[in-house]
């Protein structure tokens, strides 16, 4: 072992083999050197990674119920890290991910740690740092996004991490009996932050620890993000606002929850997602969800000592990062190149811009490449001018520079 801080990743998985492979695939190109990775999923899942190379140094858990919670605290439960972090199935982290994320645990006041999370253009933030309070209010905060910023919540308060990128030391997991099964999934990493705020922790925010989330389809919400079922969206809420919030403030809060998600349904109905109907019976769902929730009683998990000891994962953190950029018309070369040094062990971004305007757009391919594509000329952060003149070579440059610190590079090839 390297003498590094040693951290266990968990993954919890239901029904999306394809999203949980590549969300390994990313997992391998990690260049932090002492993690092991605990995959909770359902037995197709597990069974659709044997062809994968890494799958011997998986630890498999089997387990095929929707409930987020119970889900990590089987995985906790195995863990043998001295962090555990967390990652959704349909995300794919940055290659230096664990190596910042990590970081911030060496300040031993830290507890837990959160970092930035890009949306479905690969560019975008879908979540940045926050401060959520007893109520399930969330407000940004403003940070350095270049440094690890330290903080302490104020009474009633907590820092908001993200399921889907996430640490918290393991002896705290343990002293706060980790996630609380009564959260199926929603509100579940929430209900953690104000534990963790209650028992007078101090929260990392890690602007630099970056995954990439997609919103994969699931039973509770289609490909297109219109909802399926409120009713675990509903008893959540009533879980939480029963342990957190103050009673008098339960009334009005959950009114003005229902007027969001009534809006938010019918925003859907309009845009042609949803039909009348549908919005008639999912804020039913959410009534009934939330009548279900009081009456769900508090059932602690016990979170033994892993059985077994650590486990490292197959990664090659020796590998280099390499930037490969080429026009349009050069695909074939480009993906070419970049499978033979994805093959070797190396993370590759491949930057392949056509002599348009067109939006930017990074995503995290199957064969497990960094890909951005869009129009020499177009924007890749949404708050540039929609058209800039810019040589190749230079444009080429911007966007390296622009994700250096998440991506790595050691090297670039045009």
């Amino acid at each position: 072992m390297t003498g590094a801080l040693t951290v266990s990743v968990v993954i919890v998985s239901r029904h999306r083999p394809r999203a949980l492979r590549r969300c390994l695939l990313g997992l391998s190109q990690l260049r932090y050197p002492a993690f092991e990775v605990i995959v909770v999923a359902d037995p197709e899942a597990l069974a659709g990674l044997r062809a994968l190379p890494q799958a011997a140094r998986v630890r498999q858990i089997v387990y095929d119920q929707p409930n987020i919670s119970v889900a990590r605290n089987l995985g906790i439960a195995e863990a043998a890290g001295e962090v555990i972090a967390f990652i959704d199935d349909d995300s794919v982290p940055e290659p230096t991910w664990l190596n910042c994320l990590a970081a911030a645990f060496a300040d031993p006041a830290v507890a837990a740690a959160g970092g930035w999370v890009r949306g479905r253009n690969g560019i975008s933030y879908q979540s940045e740092s926050a401060e959520v309070d007893a109520l399930g209010v969330e407000r940004p905060l403003s940070v350095d996004p270049g440094r690890i910023t330290v903080m302490t919540a104020q009474p009633g308060r907590a820092i908001k991490t993200e399921g889907t990128n996430m640490a918290v030391r393991r002896s705290m997991l343990v002293r706060l009996g980790g996630f609380d099964p009564r959260y199926r999934f929603f509100l579940d990493e929430t209900d953690l932050n104000l534990r963790l705020a209650e028992a007078g922790a101090a929260t990392a925010l890690v602007p630099l620890a970056q995954v990439h989330h997609g919103f994969a389809a699931s039973a509770r919400r289609r490909p297109d993000r219109a909802p399926r079922d409120l009713t675990e969206i509903g008893a959540s809420w009533a879980v939480f606002l029963a342990r957190h919030a103050p009673p008098g403030a339960i009334a009005a809060r959950w009114r003005a929850i229902r007027a969001a998600e009534r809006r938010r349904v019918i925003d859907h109905m309009v845009a042609g997602r949803l039909e009348p109907r549908d919005v008639r019976r999912l804020l039913a769902e959410l009534e009934a969800g939330y009548a279900e929730g009081l009456a769900r009683p508090s059932q602690p998990m016990p979170l033994p000592a892993p059985a077994a000891g650590f486990h490292p994962f197959s990664a090659r953190p020796a590998g280099r990062s390499l930037l490969i950029a080429g026009r349009s018309w050069t695909r074939r070369r480009l993906q070419a190149a970049a499978r033979e040094a994805v093959a070797a062990g190396n993370a590759v971004t491949v930057m392949r811009f056509s002599p348009t305007a067109l939006y930017h757009r990074v995503r995290f391919t199957e064969a497990g490449i960094w890909e951005q594509t869009g129009g020499l000329f177009g924007r890749s952060r949404r708050d540039q001018p929609l058209i800039r003149l810019w040589r190749f070579g230079r444009r080429v440059r911007a966007e390296a520079e622009r994700c250096q610190k998440t991506r790595g590079f050691d090297a670039s090839v045009t």
